[in-house]
């Protein structure tokens, strides 16, 4: 049997040479399958990684803006926020940005924010060690007033005389006076004679006297109606009204002779 042949250029191609280049040839293809199906697996894998990276970045961005948000509504009046509203500002475009950059925007809106929280923090501790002052300045201002009226009603009514006596034979009106003074306040004769002389000049201790003013009752509150503080029966009660007068007297001058001086020197009290 004759082996056919062809010759082409120098070589000479026979049917085993055919049928190895045949399958080679197929082999080949097969190899290129397999290539092509893992080259798609792993684009897959990379898409599939690709999204779970986007969705972190995104989620990144809306906790630093939100906590974000909270620093620069806390920092209003306090600090100056606005590095941090700059990066917010940035930020906010995280879904038209790449993963790693809205990683980076993110950083960087948590670094600003921890410095202007720190600022707030320091403005908060100023101003409460400022108001705490400030309470300070106004209790010892307030305690020296008391000291001042303390003195005031230690010193003898203007013109050096001394202070007036207390009544050998008080009125019903001034007896309950008497006593509520020692009760309430501790005060005694000394302090009595100032009361007594005092409201014998205001209202002759009437409980129904008036002024042009408004003015009302034993101790001519202006108006009358204040005394309903003390009871509701103020316009008929020298009790009540009595009791509301020395309320007055110690809240304003310390005691009955402080007014009592003070009405010396001005004519009112």
């Amino acid at each position: 049997m004759l082996a056919l042949a062809a010759v082409a250029g120098t070589g000479v191609i026979t049917n085993d040479t055919v049928a190895e280049r045949a399958e080679q040839a197929a082999e080949q293809v097969a190899e290129t399958a397999q290539l092509s199906a893992a080259t798609d697996l792993d684009a897959s894998q990379l898409d599939t990684h690709g999204g779970i990276l986007t969705a972190r970045a995104a989620q990144d961005a809306v906790d630093a803006l939100i906590a974000a948000d909270a620093v620069i509504a806390a920092a209003d009046g306090k600090s100056d926020a606005s590095d941090l509203e700059a990066s917010v500002a940035a930020l906010k475009s995280y879904e038209l940005l790449a993963p790693e950059r809205v990683f980076e925007l993110a950083d960087a809106a948590r670094a600003h924010a921890v410095t202007v929280q720190a600022a707030v923090v320091e403005f908060d501790r100023v101003a409460a060690e400022q108001a705490a002052a400030a309470r300070q300045a106004a209790a010892e201002q307030a305690a020296a007033e008391r000291a001042a009226a303390e003195r005031e009603a230690a010193t003898p009514p203007a013109g050096g005389g001394p202070a007036p006596a207390a009544p050998a034979n008080p009125s019903e009106a001034q007896v309950i006076a008497r006593d509520m003074m020692a009760a309430r306040y501790g005060w005694g004769d000394d302090q009595f004679g100032c009361i007594v002389e005092l409201w014998n000049r205001e209202s002759g201790w009437n409980v129904t006297a008036g002024s042009p003013a408004g003015a009302y009752g034993i101790p001519q509150a202006l108006p009358g109606s204040k005394m309903a503080s003390a009871g509701a029966d103020w316009q008929t009660s020298a009790a009540t009204q009595i009791s509301w007068g020395l309320g007055y007297v110690a809240g304003r001058y310390g005691t009955p002779c402080g007014a009592w001086a003070h009405f010396q020197a001005n004519n009112w009290y």
